[in-house]
């Protein structure tokens, strides 16, 4: 339910709502994290955009760049307002980590943002961000497919996103049945595997 209020209370507001891509793009070893925060904004922007209120996007690459700029304007033209659409809704900011992690940021500390969103593959520097994001009082959803950061990222983040969690943000802001039913139909396989497990294993042990 995170997801949905930090949307409404930017739309009610007119303050911006952050999200990020991550440091990395399409292509390479972190390309499904990537295809995940698309995802998430994809999700996010109909809404947004139907209410004159789109989001600020920051990335680090320029293939994630191209793609969340193709996200944003499908959302207007499904609005029929295509001539409102502004790509630079979507800030190449850095193309490395720290530098990223930097103008993040500084866009927190002095943008209007009244929540940030940031879901792909981040480092140890996410921990920055969030940081700057807690001194601002910017409620924070954030999650990364990356095992290790997740510790740092734990004590300061509002909602953090785990294992598949971050893969199926159609699920939390419900735009959509299908990730929905996905999720409980992944659910269920899951507790049904374990039982399995459970049950050989106690088998095994019966004389």
């Amino acid at each position: 339910l995170a997801i949905p209020r930090m949307q409404g209370r930017s739309i009610e507001t007119g303050q911006s709502l952050h999200i990020s891509l991550g440091t990395s793009g399409a292509g390479g070893a972190d390309t499904a994290a990537t295809l995940a925060g698309l995802t998430a904004l994809q999700t996010l922007t109909d809404e947004a955009v139907a209410s004159d209120s789109p989001p600020t996007v920051s990335v680090s690459d320029p293939t994630a760049m191209i793609l969340a700029q193709d996200v944003l304007r499908r959302s207007y033209v499904r609005q029929n307002n295509a001539a409102a659409y502004d790509p630079r809704c979507v800030r190449f900011v850095a193309a490395a980590p720290i530098p990223y992690a930097a103008a993040v940021m500084d866009m927190l500390a002095h943008d209007e943002t009244s929540a940030s969103i940031m879901v792909g593959a981040f480092g140890s520097e996410a921990a920055l961000i969030v940081e700057e994001g807690v001194r601002q009082g910017v409620t924070q959803v954030i999650g990364t497919s990356d095992a290790t950061t997740i510790p740092l990222l734990y004590p300061s983040s509002d909602h953090l996103l785990v294992g598949e969690e971050m893969f199926v943000p159609g699920a939390y802001v419900g735009t959509d049945p299908s990730w929905l039913s996905n999720v409980i139909v992944q659910d269920i396989f899951r507790w049904i595997i374990v039982l399995a497990i459970i049950l050989s294993a106690v088998g095994s042990l019966l004389p």
